[in-house]
Protein backbone atom coordinates (compact mmCIF):
# COMPACT_ATOMS: atom_id res chain seq x y z
CA UNK A 1 0.00 0.00 0.00
CA UNK A 2 1.31 3.25 -0.97
CA UNK A 3 2.41 6.18 1.91
CA UNK A 4 1.38 8.53 -0.15
CA UNK A 5 -1.37 10.17 -2.28
CA UNK A 6 -1.67 13.21 -4.63
CA UNK A 7 -4.26 15.57 -3.84
CA UNK A 8 -4.85 18.84 -5.99
CA UNK A 9 -6.10 22.27 -5.12
CA UNK A 10 -6.04 25.73 -7.39
CA UNK A 11 -1.75 25.39 -7.63
CA UNK A 12 -1.72 21.72 -8.48
CA UNK A 13 -0.57 18.10 -7.09
CA UNK A 14 0.68 17.57 -3.26
CA UNK A 15 2.18 14.53 -2.49
CA UNK A 16 0.17 13.79 1.00
CA UNK A 17 1.22 10.85 3.53
CA UNK A 18 -1.43 8.52 2.64
CA UNK A 19 -3.18 8.21 6.34
CA UNK A 20 -3.87 11.86 6.12
CA UNK A 21 -7.20 13.30 6.47
CA UNK A 22 -6.08 16.68 5.65
CA UNK A 23 -4.74 17.71 2.39
CA UNK A 24 -3.28 19.91 -0.55
CA UNK A 25 -3.20 23.17 1.11
CA UNK A 26 -2.83 21.86 4.66
CA UNK A 27 0.64 19.94 3.32
CA UNK A 28 1.58 23.17 1.23
CA UNK A 29 1.37 25.26 4.78
CA UNK A 30 3.74 22.49 6.48
CA UNK A 31 6.42 22.65 4.17
CA UNK A 32 5.90 26.34 3.52
CA UNK A 33 6.76 27.34 7.61
CA UNK A 34 8.85 24.91 9.43
CA UNK A 35 9.36 27.53 12.09
CA UNK A 36 8.70 26.79 15.64
CA UNK A 37 7.16 23.10 15.98
CA UNK A 38 4.46 24.58 17.98
CA UNK A 39 0.74 23.44 17.02
CA UNK A 40 -2.53 24.86 18.18
CA UNK A 41 -3.92 22.72 21.25
CA UNK A 42 -7.38 21.25 22.14
CA UNK A 43 -9.20 24.37 22.57
CA UNK A 44 -8.59 25.81 19.52
CA UNK A 45 -8.75 22.46 17.48
CA UNK A 46 -12.04 22.02 19.40
CA UNK A 47 -13.34 25.87 18.58
CA UNK A 48 -12.90 25.15 14.87
CA UNK A 49 -14.32 21.97 14.68
CA UNK A 50 -17.18 23.75 16.62
CA UNK A 51 -17.25 26.60 13.96
CA UNK A 52 -17.98 24.00 11.08
CA UNK A 53 -20.62 21.80 13.00
CA UNK A 54 -22.51 24.97 13.53
CA UNK A 55 -22.11 26.49 10.03
CA UNK A 56 -23.33 23.09 8.68
CA UNK A 57 -26.08 22.93 10.41
CA UNK A 58 -26.81 26.22 9.62
CA UNK A 59 -27.00 26.08 5.98
CA UNK A 60 -28.98 23.43 6.11
CA UNK A 61 -31.39 24.56 8.38
CA UNK A 62 -31.44 27.78 5.69
CA UNK A 63 -31.66 25.11 2.52
CA UNK A 64 -28.20 26.03 1.56
CA UNK A 65 -26.92 22.77 1.78
CA UNK A 66 -28.24 19.42 1.06
CA UNK A 67 -28.91 17.49 4.37
CA UNK A 68 -27.26 14.51 3.60
CA UNK A 69 -24.26 16.59 3.28
CA UNK A 70 -24.64 18.34 6.20
CA UNK A 71 -24.70 15.49 8.29
CA UNK A 72 -21.75 13.96 6.88
CA UNK A 73 -19.98 17.33 7.61
CA UNK A 74 -21.48 17.27 11.10
CA UNK A 75 -20.43 14.00 12.42
CA UNK A 76 -17.18 14.89 11.03
CA UNK A 77 -16.88 18.05 12.59
CA UNK A 78 -18.21 16.11 16.15
CA UNK A 79 -14.87 13.91 15.65
CA UNK A 80 -13.10 17.09 15.24
CA UNK A 81 -14.85 19.20 18.69
CA UNK A 82 -14.22 15.75 20.65
CA UNK A 83 -10.71 15.55 19.79
CA UNK A 84 -10.09 12.27 18.28
CA UNK A 85 -8.85 13.98 14.80
CA UNK A 86 -6.24 16.32 16.78
CA UNK A 87 -2.83 14.85 15.09
CA UNK A 88 -4.44 16.09 11.87
CA UNK A 89 -4.15 19.67 12.68
CA UNK A 90 -0.31 19.64 12.21
CA UNK A 91 -0.11 23.68 10.94
CA UNK A 92 2.35 25.58 12.38
CA UNK A 93 1.55 28.49 14.67
CA UNK A 94 3.72 31.19 12.65
CA UNK A 95 2.04 30.69 9.50
CA UNK A 96 0.17 33.03 7.26
CA UNK A 97 -1.48 35.71 9.68
CA UNK A 98 -5.21 35.47 9.12
CA UNK A 99 -5.35 31.56 9.72
CA UNK A 100 -6.02 30.79 6.36
CA UNK A 101 -4.00 27.75 5.93
CA UNK A 102 -5.16 26.28 9.86
CA UNK A 103 -8.72 27.16 8.24
CA UNK A 104 -8.14 25.14 5.27
CA UNK A 105 -6.50 22.35 7.63
CA UNK A 106 -9.82 21.91 9.33
CA UNK A 107 -11.58 21.91 6.05
CA UNK A 108 -9.90 19.62 4.74
CA UNK A 109 -9.55 17.11 7.37
CA UNK A 110 -13.53 17.64 7.71
CA UNK A 111 -14.32 16.78 4.36
CA UNK A 112 -12.15 13.79 3.89
CA UNK A 113 -13.15 12.32 7.04
CA UNK A 114 -17.08 13.07 5.66
CA UNK A 115 -16.14 11.54 2.39
CA UNK A 116 -14.81 8.34 4.64
CA UNK A 117 -17.86 8.21 6.38
CA UNK A 118 -19.78 7.88 3.27
CA UNK A 119 -18.01 5.28 1.73
CA UNK A 120 -15.81 7.70 -0.53
CA UNK A 121 -12.59 7.96 -1.41
CA UNK A 122 -10.33 10.09 0.42
CA UNK A 123 -9.37 13.15 -1.33
CA UNK A 124 -11.45 12.99 -4.04
CA UNK A 125 -13.49 16.09 -3.16
CA UNK A 126 -16.40 13.71 -3.49
CA UNK A 127 -19.34 14.04 -2.57
CA UNK A 128 -17.98 16.74 -0.11
CA UNK A 129 -15.62 19.46 -0.88
CA UNK A 130 -13.11 21.42 1.34
CA UNK A 131 -14.26 24.94 -0.25
CA UNK A 132 -17.71 24.35 -1.39
CA UNK A 133 -19.54 22.49 1.55
CA UNK A 134 -17.00 22.73 4.45
CA UNK A 135 -16.50 26.50 4.10
CA UNK A 136 -19.50 27.35 2.61
CA UNK A 137 -20.92 30.89 3.86
CA UNK A 138 -17.32 31.56 5.15
CA UNK A 139 -13.95 33.08 4.97
CA UNK A 140 -10.74 32.13 6.96
CA UNK A 141 -11.21 35.83 7.84
CA UNK A 142 -14.47 35.47 10.33
CA UNK A 143 -13.37 31.80 11.05
CA UNK A 144 -10.20 32.68 12.70
CA UNK A 145 -11.19 35.35 14.65
CA UNK A 146 -14.65 33.72 15.75
CA UNK A 147 -12.31 30.62 16.67
CA UNK A 148 -10.09 32.60 18.57
CA UNK A 149 -13.19 34.08 21.38
CA UNK A 150 -14.49 30.86 21.66
CA UNK A 151 -11.66 28.81 22.46
CA UNK A 152 -10.19 31.70 24.77
CA UNK A 153 -14.15 32.19 26.01
CA UNK A 154 -14.68 28.46 26.87
CA UNK A 155 -10.49 27.97 28.13
CA UNK A 156 -11.74 31.29 30.97
CA UNK A 157 -14.96 29.46 31.87
CA UNK A 158 -14.30 26.37 32.24
CA UNK A 159 -11.15 25.88 33.15
CA UNK A 160 -9.55 29.46 34.55
CA UNK A 161 -12.56 30.53 36.70
CA UNK A 162 -12.94 27.59 38.59
CA UNK A 163 -9.15 27.07 39.41
CA UNK A 164 -9.46 31.01 40.54
CA UNK A 165 -12.04 30.14 43.00
CA UNK A 166 -10.17 27.51 44.58
CA UNK A 167 -7.62 29.54 44.76
CA UNK A 168 -9.76 32.31 46.33
CA UNK A 169 -11.59 29.65 48.54
CA UNK A 170 -8.41 28.36 50.17
CA UNK A 171 -6.94 31.40 51.05
CA UNK A 172 -10.20 32.46 52.63
CA UNK A 173 -9.93 29.46 54.75
CA UNK A 174 -6.61 30.36 55.82
CA UNK A 175 -7.61 33.87 56.34
CA UNK A 176 -10.72 32.63 59.10
CA UNK A 177 -8.16 30.38 60.48
CA UNK A 178 -5.48 33.15 61.14
CA UNK A 179 -7.52 35.84 62.18
CA UNK A 180 -6.65 35.73 65.76
CA UNK A 181 -3.08 35.94 65.41
CA UNK A 182 -1.51 39.58 65.68
CA UNK A 183 0.95 40.59 63.99
CA UNK A 184 3.10 43.50 62.60
CA UNK A 185 2.34 45.14 59.23
CA UNK A 186 5.02 46.14 56.90
CA UNK A 187 4.78 49.23 54.54
CA UNK A 188 8.02 50.39 52.26
CA UNK A 189 8.95 46.86 53.53
CA UNK A 190 9.41 48.35 56.99
CA UNK A 191 7.70 47.97 60.34
CA UNK A 192 3.86 49.39 60.24
CA UNK A 193 1.26 49.23 62.86
CA UNK A 194 0.21 45.85 63.73
CA UNK A 195 -2.59 43.54 61.57
CA UNK A 196 -4.23 40.50 62.32
CA UNK A 197 -2.77 37.22 59.72
CA UNK A 198 -6.44 36.94 58.84
CA UNK A 199 -6.68 40.53 57.63
CA UNK A 200 -3.42 39.94 55.73
CA UNK A 201 -4.71 36.36 53.94
CA UNK A 202 -8.24 38.41 53.80
CA UNK A 203 -6.56 41.10 51.05
CA UNK A 204 -4.91 38.09 49.14
CA UNK A 205 -8.67 35.79 49.11
CA UNK A 206 -9.95 39.17 47.59
CA UNK A 207 -7.21 39.77 45.17
CA UNK A 208 -8.50 35.93 43.64
CA UNK A 209 -11.47 36.98 43.70
CA UNK A 210 -11.03 40.34 42.11
CA UNK A 211 -9.41 38.04 39.59
CA UNK A 212 -12.28 35.81 39.20
CA UNK A 213 -14.14 39.03 38.32
CA UNK A 214 -11.33 40.22 35.56
CA UNK A 215 -11.60 36.64 33.73
CA UNK A 216 -15.29 37.11 33.77
CA UNK A 217 -15.04 40.58 32.13
CA UNK A 218 -12.50 38.87 29.60
CA UNK A 219 -15.25 36.14 28.48
CA UNK A 220 -18.28 39.46 28.23
CA UNK A 221 -15.35 41.42 25.90
CA UNK A 222 -15.11 38.16 23.79
CA UNK A 223 -19.05 38.03 23.23
CA UNK A 224 -19.33 38.96 19.96
CA UNK A 225 -18.18 36.78 16.46
CA UNK A 226 -17.00 37.70 13.44
CA UNK A 227 -18.84 34.80 11.80
CA UNK A 228 -21.24 36.11 8.82
CA UNK A 229 -18.44 38.39 7.67
CA UNK A 230 -16.59 36.68 5.42
CA UNK A 231 -13.56 38.33 3.84
CA UNK A 232 -14.05 41.93 4.60
CA UNK A 233 -16.88 42.43 6.93
CA UNK A 234 -19.53 42.87 3.53
CA UNK A 235 -21.15 39.27 4.32
CA UNK A 236 -20.05 38.91 0.78
CA UNK A 237 -21.20 34.90 -0.72
CA UNK A 238 -23.22 34.12 2.81
CA UNK A 239 -27.23 34.48 3.83
CA UNK A 240 -27.67 37.50 5.82
CA UNK A 241 -29.07 35.08 9.27
CA UNK A 242 -25.54 32.98 8.73
CA UNK A 243 -23.76 34.92 11.35
CA UNK A 244 -26.40 35.55 13.45
CA UNK A 245 -28.02 31.71 13.56
CA UNK A 246 -24.00 30.16 14.05
CA UNK A 247 -23.49 32.75 16.96
CA UNK A 248 -27.05 31.00 18.44
CA UNK A 249 -25.74 27.50 17.51
CA UNK A 250 -21.99 28.19 19.22
CA UNK A 251 -23.85 30.10 22.31
CA UNK A 252 -26.12 27.05 22.91
CA UNK A 253 -23.45 24.62 23.06
CA UNK A 254 -20.66 26.45 24.96
CA UNK A 255 -23.34 27.75 27.79
CA UNK A 256 -21.54 31.67 26.95
CA UNK A 257 -24.22 34.22 25.48
CA UNK A 258 -22.40 34.67 22.26
CA UNK A 259 -23.96 37.21 19.71
CA UNK A 260 -23.04 37.95 16.29
CA UNK A 261 -20.95 40.92 15.94
CA UNK A 262 -22.20 44.59 16.16
CA UNK A 263 -20.12 45.64 13.21
CA UNK A 264 -18.04 43.06 11.30
CA UNK A 265 -15.57 45.65 9.54
CA UNK A 266 -14.78 46.25 13.22
CA UNK A 267 -14.90 42.57 14.70
CA UNK A 268 -12.44 41.56 11.26
CA UNK A 269 -10.23 44.58 10.96
CA UNK A 270 -9.17 44.82 14.60
CA UNK A 271 -8.19 42.18 17.38
CA UNK A 272 -9.32 44.53 20.44
CA UNK A 273 -11.28 42.40 22.22
CA UNK A 274 -8.75 39.69 22.39
CA UNK A 275 -5.78 42.80 23.42
CA UNK A 276 -8.46 43.51 26.18
CA UNK A 277 -9.03 39.91 27.42
CA UNK A 278 -5.31 39.47 27.46
CA UNK A 279 -5.16 42.43 29.57
CA UNK A 280 -7.17 41.16 32.16
CA UNK A 281 -4.95 37.95 32.17
CA UNK A 282 -1.64 40.22 32.81
CA UNK A 283 -3.90 42.03 35.68
CA UNK A 284 -4.91 38.51 37.32
CA UNK A 285 -0.96 37.28 36.47
CA UNK A 286 0.33 40.36 38.52
CA UNK A 287 -2.17 39.89 41.24
CA UNK A 288 -0.74 36.09 41.84
CA UNK A 289 2.37 37.28 41.60
CA UNK A 290 1.92 39.54 44.82
CA UNK A 291 0.41 36.74 46.62
CA UNK A 292 3.04 34.30 46.12
CA UNK A 293 5.52 37.20 46.46
CA UNK A 294 4.56 38.34 50.41
CA UNK A 295 4.28 34.30 50.86
CA UNK A 296 7.59 33.40 50.12
CA UNK A 297 8.53 36.50 52.00
CA UNK A 298 6.50 35.97 54.87
CA UNK A 299 7.87 32.36 55.27
CA UNK A 300 11.56 33.39 54.77
CA UNK A 301 14.02 31.66 57.58
CA UNK A 302 13.30 29.59 58.99
CA UNK A 303 15.20 30.54 61.56
CA UNK A 304 17.14 34.66 60.28
CA UNK A 305 14.43 35.66 58.37
CA UNK A 306 10.75 36.90 58.78
CA UNK A 307 9.35 33.48 59.71
CA UNK A 308 5.81 34.53 60.39
CA UNK A 309 4.42 31.67 58.22
CA UNK A 310 5.34 27.69 57.71
CA UNK A 311 5.79 26.95 54.16
CA UNK A 312 4.92 23.19 53.18
CA UNK A 313 7.87 21.32 52.74
CA UNK A 314 7.85 19.80 49.33
CA UNK A 315 11.10 18.75 48.00
CA UNK A 316 14.68 19.44 49.29
CA UNK A 317 15.81 23.20 48.14
CA UNK A 318 19.57 22.57 47.73
CA UNK A 319 21.98 20.15 46.32
CA UNK A 320 24.93 20.97 48.44
CA UNK A 321 23.25 22.26 51.47
CA UNK A 322 21.40 19.63 53.40
CA UNK A 323 17.93 20.31 55.44
CA UNK A 324 17.34 23.18 53.30
CA UNK A 325 13.95 23.70 51.84
CA UNK A 326 12.79 26.88 49.31
CA UNK A 327 9.33 28.40 48.35
CA UNK A 328 9.29 26.69 45.55
CA UNK A 329 5.46 27.21 44.80
CA UNK A 330 6.16 31.66 44.76
CA UNK A 331 8.86 30.69 42.52
CA UNK A 332 6.91 28.48 40.08
CA UNK A 333 4.16 31.47 40.14
CA UNK A 334 6.13 34.11 39.85
CA UNK A 335 7.74 32.61 36.38
CA UNK A 336 4.14 31.93 35.42
CA UNK A 337 3.55 35.70 35.69
CA UNK A 338 6.40 36.25 34.02
CA UNK A 339 5.53 34.42 31.12
CA UNK A 340 1.63 35.55 31.34
CA UNK A 341 3.15 39.42 31.02
CA UNK A 342 5.45 38.25 28.15
CA UNK A 343 2.21 36.75 26.30
CA UNK A 344 0.18 39.80 26.52
CA UNK A 345 3.07 41.80 25.08
CA UNK A 346 3.06 39.89 22.00
CA UNK A 347 -0.91 39.44 21.96
CA UNK A 348 -0.53 43.03 21.89
CA UNK A 349 1.76 43.09 18.94
CA UNK A 350 -0.23 40.96 17.54
CA UNK A 351 -3.38 43.65 17.81
CA UNK A 352 -1.29 46.09 15.99
CA UNK A 353 -0.68 43.65 12.89
CA UNK A 354 -4.54 45.36 11.72
CA UNK A 355 -4.12 46.44 8.61
CA UNK A 356 -7.49 48.16 6.12
CA UNK A 357 -10.72 45.05 6.67
CA UNK A 358 -8.00 42.43 8.13
CA UNK A 359 -5.69 41.53 11.65
CA UNK A 360 -2.95 39.38 9.95
CA UNK A 361 -1.39 38.20 13.43
CA UNK A 362 -4.07 35.89 14.75
CA UNK A 363 -2.18 32.40 15.17
CA UNK A 364 0.33 33.88 17.35
CA UNK A 365 -2.26 35.71 19.36
CA UNK A 366 -4.21 32.76 19.61
CA UNK A 367 -1.56 30.48 20.91
CA UNK A 368 -0.02 33.25 23.51
CA UNK A 369 -3.49 33.97 24.86
CA UNK A 370 -4.44 30.56 25.28
CA UNK A 371 -1.30 29.81 26.67
CA UNK A 372 -2.20 32.64 29.07
CA UNK A 373 -5.18 30.70 30.53
CA UNK A 374 -3.37 27.30 30.31
CA UNK A 375 -0.34 28.38 32.31
CA UNK A 376 -2.44 30.72 35.25
CA UNK A 377 -5.13 27.90 35.18
CA UNK A 378 -2.52 25.11 36.32
CA UNK A 379 -0.56 27.64 38.58
CA UNK A 380 -3.57 28.93 40.62
CA UNK A 381 -4.71 24.99 41.31
CA UNK A 382 -0.91 23.79 42.29
CA UNK A 383 -0.47 26.92 44.37
CA UNK A 384 -3.67 26.50 46.06
CA UNK A 385 -2.84 22.85 47.14
CA UNK A 386 0.50 22.42 47.34
CA UNK A 387 1.37 26.05 49.14
CA UNK A 388 -2.10 27.55 50.27
CA UNK A 389 -3.60 24.48 52.05
CA UNK A 390 -0.68 23.66 53.64
CA UNK A 391 0.25 26.83 55.27
CA UNK A 392 0.92 27.29 58.98
CA UNK A 393 1.57 30.37 60.80
CA UNK A 394 4.46 30.56 63.60
CA UNK A 395 2.45 32.23 66.71
CA UNK A 396 5.29 32.90 68.81
CA UNK A 397 7.47 35.04 65.95
CA UNK A 398 4.80 36.99 64.90
CA UNK A 399 3.76 37.69 68.62
CA UNK A 400 7.59 38.59 68.87
CA UNK A 401 7.65 41.17 66.21
CA UNK A 402 4.71 42.75 66.97
CA UNK A 403 6.23 43.76 70.49
CA UNK A 404 9.79 44.41 69.01
CA UNK A 405 8.15 46.61 66.30
CA UNK A 406 8.50 50.50 66.85
CA UNK A 407 5.82 50.97 65.06
CA UNK A 408 3.58 50.63 68.21
CA UNK A 409 4.31 54.08 69.12
CA UNK A 410 1.87 55.73 66.34
CA UNK A 411 -0.99 54.42 69.02
CA UNK A 412 0.92 56.29 71.50
CA UNK A 413 0.76 59.64 69.31
CA UNK A 414 -2.85 61.34 69.70
CA UNK A 415 -2.23 60.98 73.31
CA UNK A 416 1.23 61.92 74.30
CA UNK A 417 1.29 64.27 70.80
CA UNK A 418 3.67 62.48 67.75
CA UNK A 419 6.72 64.58 68.67
CA UNK A 420 7.12 63.12 71.78
CA UNK A 421 5.57 59.55 70.22
CA UNK A 422 8.90 60.34 67.97
CA UNK A 423 11.19 60.82 70.61
CA UNK A 424 10.33 57.07 72.59
CA UNK A 425 10.64 55.45 68.90
CA UNK A 426 13.80 56.92 68.38
CA UNK A 427 14.98 55.73 72.36
CA UNK A 428 13.79 52.13 71.86
CA UNK A 429 15.43 52.20 68.06
CA UNK A 430 18.89 53.31 69.95
CA UNK A 431 18.80 51.36 73.25
CA UNK A 432 17.17 48.18 72.07
CA UNK A 433 13.90 48.34 73.85
CA UNK A 434 10.30 48.16 73.22
CA UNK A 435 8.39 51.26 72.94
CA UNK A 436 6.59 49.53 75.78
CA UNK A 437 9.71 50.22 77.75
CA UNK A 438 10.77 53.09 77.38
CA UNK A 439 7.02 55.20 77.47
CA UNK A 440 6.86 52.76 81.05
CA UNK A 441 10.01 54.47 81.96
CA UNK A 442 9.27 57.94 81.10
CA UNK A 443 6.02 57.81 82.70
CA UNK A 444 4.19 59.56 79.63
CA UNK A 445 0.70 57.22 81.04
CA UNK A 446 -0.21 55.24 83.84
CA UNK A 447 0.61 51.47 83.68
CA UNK A 448 -2.90 50.83 82.52
CA UNK A 449 -3.93 53.10 80.40
CA UNK A 450 -0.19 52.74 78.40
CA UNK A 451 -1.25 48.76 78.39
CA UNK A 452 -4.61 49.41 77.14
CA UNK A 453 -2.83 52.28 74.10
CA UNK A 454 -0.49 49.52 73.21
CA UNK A 455 -2.95 46.57 73.03
CA UNK A 456 -2.00 45.23 69.78
CA UNK A 457 -5.10 43.27 68.68
CA UNK A 458 -7.10 46.73 69.36
CA UNK A 459 -4.99 48.01 66.64
CA UNK A 460 -6.64 46.30 64.45
CA UNK A 461 -9.63 46.96 65.37
CA UNK A 462 -10.25 50.89 65.39
CA UNK A 463 -13.20 52.48 66.84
Amino acid sequence: MADTRIEKDSMGDMTVPASAYYGAQTQRAVENFPISGYRFGRRFIHALGLVKRSAAKVNKDLGLLDANLADLIMKAADEVVEGSLDAQFVVDIFQTGSGTSSNMNTNEVISNRAIELAGGKIGSRDPVHPNDHVNMGQSSNDVIPTAIHVSTATALKEDLVPALEHLRDKLDEKAKAFDDIVKIGRTHLQDATPIRLGQEFSGYAAQADQSVMRAHKAINALRELAIGGTAVGTGINTHHDFGKNVSAEIASATGIEFIEAKNHFEGQATKDAVCEASGQLRTIAVSLAKIANDIRLLGSGPRCGIGELKIPETQPGSSIMPGKVNPVMSEMVMQVAGQVTGNDAAVAMGCRESFYELNVGMPMMAHNILESIRLLTAASRVFADGCIAGIEPNRERCEELVEQSLAMCTSLAPKIGYDNAAAIAKEAFSTGKTVRDVAMAKGVLSESELNDTLDARRMTEPD
